[in-house]
């Protein structure tokens, strides 16, 4: 359900050089797999995005998300931190809704996902960013962990 407020792009036309970098960090440890786990990454090799990144656990039966780390700058911007939270505890209905529908893109389509968000957002809150949603699977093929990076423009 794509809004007025985002558009979904191809990866490849992303503006910002960090996630870039970060889909490119991506595609090198998935190697022949059709994903790379989160133990392929050292936070140490990621300190570029760190403050924009969001780890994000993908739970089965219901389908539901929990932040195991919300990224810290989205957190300051937003007001509120989602670490340790499900999206359906998001305060915001409309928020939740377009996260969700993004998560579960990556999810239903089994591949990275980028969307650029611009203008107005709900709770006065200025959207120009691009975020991108990848997908982490333990055993290279079942979809556990989604890694979001997060760039204002």
């Amino acid at each position: 359900m794509q809004t007025e407020l985002e558009k979904y792009i191809d990866v490849g036309t992303l503006e910002s050089p960090v996630l870039l970098r970060l889909h490119a960090n991506w595609q090198s440890r998935r190697g022949a797999r059709h994903f790379p786990a989160r133990a392929d990454f050292d936070p140490l090799d990621l300190k570029y995005i760190l403050g924009n990144l969001s780890l994000v656990e993908v739970r089965r039966h219901p389908l539901r998300f929990f932040f195991r780390v919300h990224a810290t700058n989205i957190a300051t911007r937003a007001g509120h931190d989602m670490t340790g939270k499900l999206l359906d505890q998001h305060p915001d209905p409309r928020y939740r809704s377009i996260v969700l529908d993004h998560y579960l893109r990556a999810i239903d389509e089994r591949r990275p996902i980028a969307v650029r968000r611009d203008g107005q957002f709900t709770g006065g809150l200025t959207l120009n960013c691009e975020v991108l949603a990848l997908p982490l699977a333990r055993d290279g093929e079942n979809i556990d962990m989604l890694m979001v990076g997060f760039v204002w423009n």
